[in-house]
This record gives C-alpha cells, structure tokens and sequence, in this order.
C-alpha cells in the first residue's frame, strides 16, 4: 500500500509565503557576508554563507519534505555549535555581525513545522534547537535572549494560533450542528401540527360532510318533488368532490409533503363559464363576458383566474345575498385581466353562512395573484356593491408552464 504524497504547497498563498522569507533571508545573509567577517576556516571565507543560504532555500520545501528540513536545520545548527567550540572561524566568523548562533531562517521554519509536524516531534526540534541557540552552559545575556527569540517564541505563538483555528473550527460546527438540530425540532414540530390538523379534519370535517352527503342522498330518494331530488343531487354530488378534495388534503398533511400547484382533472377543468354557471343555479345572477382568446396565457396563470372567480363569487354568495354579479376575462397578449363584481346586497347576509369563513379569503388570492407576477384590486364599487380584479402575466416561468404552455418558450 502506498501513501499519497505530500503536495508541494497546499496553496499558492502558502507558495508565496514560503517563498518571500526564503527568498529574504537568503538575501539578508549575503548582506551580512558582505558587511561583516567571513569565515576564515579551511572550507573558504563563503563557507557560512553557503550553509546559511542552503537552510534558507530549503524553507520552500518544507510542506513536501518537513522531515529532511527539519534534520538540515538541526544539523546546520550543530555544525555552527561545532564550529564555534572547536573550530572557530569554520562556518561562524570569529566576529560575527548577528548575534544568532543558528540559521538565521530558523524562527520561520519553526512557525511553520506547526502545520505539517506533529505536536511532539516540533517540542522536540524546537527544544534542541532552544538548546543550541542559547548555549545554558555559557550563559550570556547577548546569547540567550535572542536564542529565545528564535526557537521558542515561534513555536509557542504558532501553536497559540492553531489552537484558537482548531477552537474556532470546533465552535463552528457546533453552531452548525446546533443550527441543524434546531431545524430538525422545527420540521418536526411541523409535522406533529400536521398530523394533529390532519386528525381533526378527519374526525371533525370529513364526518359532518359524510353526514351531509348521506342527508341529501335520502332527501333525493324520498322526495317526491324533481327541483327537490335535482336540488339534493347537486348538494350530494358537491360533497362527495368536497370529501374527495379533503381526503387528498387530509394526505398531503399526514405524509408531509408541500402544496404544490394541482392539475386541473376532468372534474375541475378550470373553466370560469362553469362557476359562473353554479353561481346561477344557486339563485345568483351572474353575467360572463370574455374577449380573447384563453390559449394565450399558460395553464398557471388560467388556474389562478379560476380561483380567484371562485372566491369572489363564494364571497357574493356568502355577503350579498339577492345581488347579482358580472365576470369579465379580457385575454390579451399581455395577459389576462380578471374583474369580479356584484351589486349591493337586497337583504342582510346568513349569519352562520357568512361567518363560516376563515377570512383570510382576500389576503389568499392576493398572495396567489402576486405570487405569478400579478396584481391584486379589491374593494367596496359605486353602488354599493364589491368588486375584485386582477392584472395577470400571459405566462409563469414555472416547469408545469413549459409543458402546458406550447408558445411559452417564444413569449
């Protein structure tokens, strides 16, 4: 099994950070070789140069090959001990410029064995090298301050600062683990308030049109008069599509899945003349008006005229009792202009019909009609009366738009 090797740099800013203390502690080097004494041993007066610039260049190393800059490091600093006890002048001058008794890029290469060393192997070098630097067996307070300096100061500031990353890092992600744990209560709260609504429309709603439904169905077999059986039927037929509409709702709550936007079957085709046509076997009224032709806007945006004329016509139906109403489309290729008004109402509202609503009627299909680029009217007309309308786009940008919708790519 082989093991990966070690990149060369983890980054380009690592690259360059390696590369400019080189780079400048090289030249700092030569500086003090021209200004100051040269090594006067038998390996030349370039001698202490060439080593300290051969530990300077090897810094760009470091991250590939930490091990063999390390022990570079620690041999150069041995050699210059060596020197300096046995044969002075061979890679130190006898009057050296710097008061460093190793490498002079000794500091940095410390700083940064941090990040590839582990902890126990840098206390180790750090600590030899500390050792050199400050020579305890001749103490000298030109000598050990800046041994400090170079060895242990570096080390202590760098593991100062991976500690508060590794701290920072932890905090991080317990604030993420925290968030996701918070959002996690919060879905499930959700859920359990869904399936708490789910039961109690199934115990509570779905039972009263149950009843409802089986009321009428017997008031349609025993009736002996036709208006009254039709009337029974159309009450019958109505709560059976009610059921069925709040069955899949009742589904939808329970399994936990979003309300998207539905399809229009065959029972619902989205068709305004129908609702128009409801509103009047009701006893309302109602005169429709279209201009234009309906294929020009997209199925979603037909969907939304359709529920908005079934609100309003709910709510003429609901507070306006004995007034009658007009529904007018005006298809454009702009889009679609939708107007629902009725007169004033000639008698005063049901209680228990009027109030069966959740009110929240008007704030639905402005938040529907908004929601497709639209815009939303409603309010008191001249005469009593009420009027809501809306400004609707020819087409919703939306999946379900492009496959119902053949000219919605051109528009």
């Amino acid at each position: 099994m082989t093991t990966a090797r070690r990149p060369m740099w983890p980054s380009r800013t690592d690259a360059v950070w390696l590369f400019l203390p080189a780079v400048a502690f090289a030249g700092l080097n030569v500086l003090y070789h021209v200004l100051g004494d040269r090594t006067s041993g038998a390996l030349g007066p370039a001698a202490g140069l060439v080593l300290q610039v051969a530990c300077d260049l090897s810094l760009v190393l470091l991250f590939r090959f930490p091990a063999w800059v390390a022990g570079l490091l620690t041999a150069a600093a041995f050699a210059m001990l060596a020197s300096d006890l046995f044969a002075p002048g061979l890679f130190v001058p006898v009057h050296p410029i710097a008061l460093t008794t190793v490498p002079t890029i000794t500091s940095v290469v410390l700083a940064q064995a941090v990040r590839v060393l582990d902890r126990r192997t840098v206390l180790w070098l750090a600590g030899i090298l500390a050792l050199v630097a400050t020579r305890p067996w001749a103490p000298s307070w030109s000598v050990i301050p800046f041994g400090l300096l170079n060895t242990a100061l570096p080390v202590a500031v760098s593991f100062y600062i991976e500690a508060r990353k590794q701290l920072l890092r932890s905090l991080r992600d317990r604030a993420d683990r925290a968030e996701r744990e918070q959002h996690l209560l919060a879905e499930r709260a959700r859920a359990e308030e869904r399936r708490r609504l789910a039961g109690e429309m199934h115990d509570v709603v779905t039972h009263r049109l149950s009843l409802m439904v089986l009321h009428a169905g017997a008031l349609g077999v025993t009736s002996a008069e036709p208006a009254v059986r039709t009337a029974a039927e159309d009450i019958r037929r109505e709560g059976a599509l009610a059921l069925d509409e709040l069955r899949d709702l009742v589904g939808v709550l329970r399994n936990g899945a979003e309300l998207g936007p539905r399809t229009l079957s065959p029972e619902e085709p989205g068709d305004p003349a129908r609702l128009v046509e409801e509103s009047r076997s009701v006893g309302v009224p109602t005169d429709l008006a279209v201009d234009g032709d309906p294929a020009q806007v997209s199925p979603t945006v037909a969907r939304t005229a359709y529920r908005l004329v079934q609100e309003a016509l709910t709510n003429v139906r609901k507070h306006a009792p004995g007034a009658s109403a007009a529904v007018s489309l005006r298809y454009h290729p702009g889009g679609l202009d939708v107007s629902v008004g009725n007169t004033a109402a000639a008698r005063p509202p049901d209680p228990a019909l009027a109030g069966s609503g959740s009110g929240a009627g008007l704030a639905g299909l402005r938040q529907r009609v908004e929601l497709v680029g639209g815009r939303f009217d409603a309010g008191p007309a001249p005469g009593g009366g009420f009027r809501v309308g809306a400004i609707l786009p020819a087409y919703v940008p939306t999946a379900e738009g492009m496959h119902g919708d053949p000219g919605a790519r051109g528009r």
